[in-house]
């Protein structure tokens, strides 16, 4: 799959930024839609968490099928990620980018209109479905728009900032849109930013090179069905335990499947993800990195959304703005590791940045029902902000670096980590919990949901330090495995590796 035209950088000149009067239309512009489209499906994960009591409410969830709203979401944009990478790059990344915009826009425009469980439900596994067609030819089509070197790693800053923050900024946007407007609205927001997107996107965003192949289906069906039966057993665990016969049940569909997906791509000529992405050690490293840092953060945003509304008092909109510092501080922190990393190398930062994420995380571990916001939680949180801008930028980086040609795998690859991780950190931090809440002194004389809030604020601790345990884990990762490559890119030290051909 080499091109002709190859620079001095040894990139696929035509595949990566074009002729340079259409990379010089609009960057800014390409950049805008590329971002906006990832931080419209990542926050979409978090955004309806504020909402959830008044969705409850609104359309007579029970609490079972409530935790849905989130999980549905969640499985299918997870299990669907490696064949939306994939269909990037043999279809093209903009056409399959554009594709998932369109579909989640219409799910949202469908699921603002939900007068049941099952409409809201089967919208949000749609919306799912677009947003794994959309978010890993996002991050592909910044090495498709940008040239190697200081302007594609600037890109790369953005866009892991707004990956690191998505989760954030959707409990702040949901918290504003169910205090101000209506639980519909966290779902009606993305129709017109969805069209704006289809609209932007034909005009400043420039299509990849198709790499002709086929669609390895058997891949595509066990790496799909094992990705969504891993993610699932994580969020039935979270909320029916490790026990559970489902959680049992679907940790063997899981192992099974992947099991059969790993034989089958070593096997296939044109695999749906190439293992080969495994052979370079520190891009093995960064998968890692990834899905550590993802299990230590999404927990934080289940626990403290719930510690600031249920045992602090907070408003829906002030307990979203709370994490507006953090936010604000992983979007500058980013843009600095992204002008350091060709400086100092990748592996100094996930160190550094490691560090600053453990750290705060540990120190949020010792809220209790005493504590108050400042310092007991906006300090840590803007350590952790400081800590996860830093790691984001090197890890993105790197994982992408040196396969153009299979940039959609490989993107897919890492956003496959991230909600793995993010669900296997919650499992684990809610195992912890219930573990730690069970061992709670009762208060004499109060009510059941009294109590609640007391076992809430006893516990959150416990559960919070398991998630600076996998903090400190990131940390030997880059310590231990990480090796240390700079962020530019090497296709031809890459393809002398296997990496691409």
């Amino acid at each position: 799959m080499s091109s002709p035209v190859t620079s001095e950088s040894g990139v696929d000149a035509v595949d990566a930024v074009g002729p340079s009067h259409e990379r010089r239309r609009n960057p800014a512009v390409a950049l805008a839609v590329i971002a906006v489209c990832q931080l419209m499906t990542i926050l979409d994960a978090t955004v309806v968490n504020i909402a959830l009591p008044t969705i409850q409410k609104a359309l007579d969830f029970s609490t079972t099928q409530l935790s849905w709203v989130l999980s549905g979401y969640t499985v299918t944009f997870g299990g669907l990620l490696l064949l939306g990478g994939r269909a990037g790059d043999i279809l093209g990344r903009r056409r399959v980018f554009m594709t998932g915009i369109a579909v989640f826009t219409i799910a949202s425009l469908v699921g603002g209109f939900a007068t049941n469980p099952a409409w809201l439900l089967s919208t949000r596994a749609l919306q799912g479905l677009g947003a794994a067609l959309a978010s890993p030819n996002a991050l592909s089509l910044i090495a498709t728009n940008f040239e190697a070197g200081e302007e594609r790693n600037r890109a790369f800053g953005l866009f892991a900032a707004v990956s690191g923050a998505g989760s954030a900024l959707g409990l702040i946007l949901g918290g504003m849109l169910t205090s101000w407007a209506s639980w519909r609205w966290v779902l009606f927001i993305n129709v017109p930013i969805g069209v704006i997107l289809l609209a932007l996107a034909p005009r400043f965003v420039r299509e990849s090179t198709p790499h002709p192949g086929r669609f390895d289906l058997a891949g595509a069906i066990t790496s799909t069905t094992g990705m969504a039966a891993l993610v699932y057993a994580f969020i039935r665990a979270a909320s029916d335990g490790w026990r559970d016969q489902w959680t049992i049940g679907a940790f063997i569909v899981a192992g099974v499947t992947l099991t059969a997906y790993i034989f089958i791509e070593l096997r296939a000529s044109q695999p749906i993800t190439p293992l080969q992405l495994f052979r370079e050690r520190d891009r093995t490293a960064c998968y890692l990195t990834m899905l550590l840092s993802a299990a230590t953060l999404f927990g934080i945003y289940y626990f403290m959304v719930q510690f600031l509304q249920e045992v602090r008092g907070f408003s829906p909109i002030r307990a979203g703005l709370a994490f507006l510092p953090f936010t604000l501080i992983l979007i500058v922190s980013a843009q600095a590791a992204a002008s350091l990393v060709n400086k100092v190398g990748p592996r100094l930062l996930m160190i550094i940045g490691g560090v600053f994420v453990a750290g705060g995380m540990f120190y949020l571990a010792q809220v209790g029902p005493d504590s108050g916001y400042t310092p007991d939680v906006l300090v840590p949180l803007a350590l952790m902000g400081l800590g996860s801008g830093i790691v984001f930028v090197p890890v993105t980086l790197v994982a992408l670096n040196g396969v153009e040609a299979a940039s959609g795998a490989a993107s897919g690859l890492l956003d496959a980590t991230q909600q793995v991780g993010s669900s296997l950190g919650l499992a684990v931090m809610v195992t912890a919990f219930g573990t730690a809440g069970r061992h709670v002194t009762p208060l004499p004389g109060a009510s059941a949901a009294q109590q609640q809030v007391h076992v809430l604020g006893e516990a959150v601790g416990d559960a919070l330090l398991v998630g600076a345990c996998f903090a400190a884990c990131a940390i030997l990762v880059a310590l231990l495995v990480f090796r240390g490559r700079g962020g530019q890119l090497d296709l031809d030290a890459a393809a002398s590796r296997g990496i691409v051909d």
